[in-house]
C-alpha cells in the first residue's frame, strides 16, 4: 500500500532531522567551549550531511544521515593572556560556532520535521477513512 510507504519515507525524514537538531543543540551548547591547555583547539562546529538510500523493502529511496563531520575554517583569536589556553602571545582560539547560523539551521530542521509530521498525519487520516469506508 502506497500510504504505508509514505509513512516509512516520512519516518526516515523525521529520524534524519532529529539527528540534525541534536547536532545543532550540541553546537549551541559548546559555542563558548575553549581549550583548557595552551595551544589546544576549542570546540569545532559539527555539520550533518544527508544522502539518499535505497530501501529495498519499499522499493524507493529515503533520506538518511550519511556523515556527521566537523566544519572547516579558522578559529577566531581573542587576546586573553589570563586564560589557561592562551598561547605565548596571550591569544586564545574561539570555537567556530556562530549561534545565528545554528538558529537558522534549527529553524530549517524544525520546518522539515513538521513537514514530515504533516505527511504522516495526512496518511494516517487517509488510512483511517479508508478503513471506515470498508467497514461502514
Amino acid at each position: 500500500m502506497d500510504l504505508v510507504k509514505s509513512l516509512r519515507v516520512s519516518a526516515a525524514g523525521l529520524a534524519a532531522e532529529s539527528t540534525r537538531l541534536r547536532v545543532v543543540a550540541e553546537n549551541l551548547a559548546n559555542a563558548d567551549s575553549m581549550a583548557q591547555t595552551p595551544g589546544g583547539e576549542p570546540y569545532r562546529r559539527k555539520v550533518v550531511s544527508f544522502g539518499s538510500m535505497l530501501d529495498r523493502t519499499l522499493g524507493m529511496k529515503t533520506v538518511r544521515v550519511t556523515k556527521i563531520g566537523t566544519a572547516a575554517g579558522d578559529f577566531e583569536r581573542r587576546y586573553d593572556p589570563a586564560h589557561p589556553a592562551a598561547d605565548q602571545d596571550g591569544y586564545v582560539l574561539l570555537p567556530n560556532v556562530n549561534p545565528l547560523i545554528e538558529l537558522n539551521d534549527m529553524r530549517e530542521a524544525q520546518r522539515s520535521y513538521q513537514a514530515n509530521l504533516n505527511v504522516i498525519d495526512a496518511a494516517k487520516t487517509m488510512i483511517s477513512r479508508t478503513i471506515d469506508i470498508l467497514h461502514g
